[in-house]
C-alpha cells in the first residue's frame, strides 16, 4: 500500500548530482509538505573507507525519534547504492506510517536500477559499521535469486493461487491508494453481510505480498468471551463479529470490528506493524463496499486481554445516568 507521496523536483535534481560524483557518499531524504525532499548531501574525503564515512558523516544525522531515508554509495560496481528506511520505534506514529508506506515510491522514482539492496532499520545501532556488518551476515544466509529465478517464482506462485482459487482483487480507496484483498476474504465478508454464513470473519496481512487474506477459522462463537479465545494473541488481526445477544429482555445483533496488534517478538518488525494501521481503512472500506457491512462499534487495542465481555457490553449499552432535579431553596421566612 502506497501513501500517494511523490519525489520533489529538488530531490530528483540532487539525486542526479549525487550520482554524478563518486565524492558524494550519501544522500539523506525526508518527507515534508507531502513530498519526498532532499535533506543533506554527504561528501566524503578522498580514499575514506565506508566505515569511516558512516561514523563521521552519517552518525550525526541519525536521531532517536526522527525517521529518515538514507541512500549510501557502498559498492564499487553498479548498482552501487544501498537504501535504508530508518524508522525508530520512538518516532511519531504518523511519521512511521508515512515513511514505511513511501519507501517503494522513493526507490521507484529515483530508479530501482541504482539500488543493489534496500532494508528497514529501527535503531541507530543498525546504522553503524557493526550494524551494516550484521546486516550483511544475515543477508548471506540466503543466496540472492537471479532475475530469472524471481520471475519463475512469481509464475509458480500465480499458478498455485489460480489452482487454489485464492486470487486477489485491488480495492481502490482513492486515485493513489489501492490494496489487494483475497477473493475468499471478500466472499466471507459477503456471507457475513447476508447472514448466510458464520458470525465471525477474521483477516490478516501477508507481509510478503502485502495483501489482505482470510484467516481459516471454523469456530462460531456465541459470546465475546468465546470470541476472545479464538483471536490470535501473537499476530495482528482484523475481526468482524456479529454479536447476537439479549440485553434488558431485547435481542440485538450489532456488527463489531476489532483491530488487535500484539507487541510480541513476531510482530516487532516496523514494516509489518505499520501495514496494519495503514490497511485498516482499506479493510473497512472493502467491507462496506463489497458486503454493506458497517460496524456499529470499533475496538482497537494492542493485546487481546485488554478486551472483555464486560467492556464490550458497556460500550454497546452505556448506563444512563439519572440526574436529580435541582431543588430551588425556599426563601427565608416562608
Amino acid at each position: 500500500m502506497q501513501s500517494g507521496i511523490s519525489a520533489s523536483q529538488e530531490l530528483v535534481s540532487q539525486f542526479s548530482e549525487f550520482l554524478a560524483s563518486e565524492s558524494h557518499f550519501g544522500l539523506l531524504v525526508t518527507i515534508a509538505s507531502e513530498k519526498l525532499q532532499p535533506l543533506q548531501l554527504l561528501t566524503s574525503s578522498p580514499g575514506a573507507a565506508f566505515a569511516d564515512n558512516v561514523n563521521s558523516l552519517l552518525k550525526p544525522h541519525v536521531k532517536l525519534n526522527e525517521a529518515l531515508y538514507v541512500i549510501l554509495r557502498r559498492y564499487p560496481s553498479s548498482p552501487a547504492l544501498v537504501g535504508v528506511t530508518y524508522v525508530p520505534d520512538t518516532a511519531p506514529v504518523r511519521q512511521k506510517m508515512l515513511f514505511a508506506s513511501t519507501e517503494r515510491t522513493l526507490v521507484r522514482e529515483l530508479g530501482t536500477e541504482h539500488f543493489r539492496e534496500t532494508f528497514f532499520a529501527t535503531s541507530p545501532d543498525e546504522l553503524t559499521p557493526a550494524g551494516f556488518d550484521k546486516h550483511d551476515a544475515h543477508s548471506a544466509v540466503e543466496a540472492p535469486l537471479t532475475e530469472e529465478e524471481r520471475s519463475l517464482g512469481a509464475v509458480r506462485k500465480a499458478e498455485q493461487e489460480a489452482g487454489q482459487g485464492t486470487g486477489t482483487r485491488e480495492i481502490h480507496l482513492s486515485q493513489n491508494l489501492a490494496t489487494p484483498i483475497a477473493e475468499n476474504a471478500l466472499d466471507a465478508l459477503r456471507e457475513l453481510g447476508s447472514g448466510s454464513g458464520p458470525s465471525l470473519v477474521m483477516l490478516k496481512i501477508n507481509p510478503q505480498t502485502e495483501s489482505v487474506e482470510l484467516v481459516p477459522e471454523n469456530s462460531n462463537p456465541s459470546s465475546i468471551s468465546e470470541l476472545l479465545q479464538v483471536i490470535s494473541s501473537t499476530e495482528p488481526r482484523f475481526t468482524f463479529y456479529r454479536f447476537i445477544h439479549t440485553h434488558n429482555g431485547e435481542e440485538s445483533s450489532p456488527l463489531l470490528f476489532f483491530y488487535t496488534c500484539p507487541a510480541s517478538p513476531g510482530t516487532k518488525a516496523i514494516k509489518f506493524r505499520m501495514m496494519y494501521p495503514l490497511m485498516k481503512r482499506a479493510v473497512l472500506a472493502a467491507a462496506e463496499k463489497e458486503a454493506d457491512l458497517k460496524p456499529v462499534k470499533r475496538f482497537e487495542v494492542e493485546e487481546v486481554d485488554e478486551l472483555s465481555e464486560a467492556t464490550v457490553l458497556e460500550e454497546l449499552h452505556p448506563k444512563v445516568e439519572v440526574k436529580k432535579a435541582f431543588g430551588r431553596p425556599k426563601r427565608p421566612g416562608r
